[in-house]
């Protein structure tokens, strides 16, 4: 299993599509927790309205987005941690590849994928 920590601060346009993408993983063996740091927008009722006994929201008063991903590590069950910013999205096999990252590299503590980049516009770009 894999912890996925979102740590979440007035992200209410946003939140919903982040979490999506974690529940439509090809890989369904997580827990998601959802660390809301203080949010004042209403971000952390788009949370509860998700329906997923997998999804566990935390609520703590602003103390900064580090604080926020280390209280998520404190609820972790799993060893294994994902973080996903409340803003971000990962694509449907972005556990999958973590997962087989993890059975290629056994002895590796951190593992990393590219990413892509979308400007205003919509324009994506792929970071390697």
């Amino acid at each position: 299993m894999i912890s996925v920590v979102i740590p979440l601060y007035n992200k209410v346009s946003t939140v919903e599509r982040a979490i999506l993408s974690v529940l439509t993983q090809t890989v369904q063996d997580f827990e998601l927790i959802v660390v809301n740091n203080g949010s004042t927008d209403g971000s952390e009722k788009v949370v509860e309205n998700i329906n997923d006994v997998r999804i566990k929201l935390v609520h703590q008063n602003n103390q900064g987005v580090s604080m926020a991903r280390n209280r998520g590590i404190e609820e972790a069950s799993s060893e294994w941690v994902a973080f996903l910013d409340a803003d971000d999205e990962w694509q449907p096999t972005f556990l999958e590849t973590v997962v087989q990252l993890r059975e290629k590299y056994p002895d590796c503590d951190v593992y990393a994928t590219a990413y892509q980049r979308c400007d205003n516009s919509g324009n994506f770009k792929n970071i390697k």
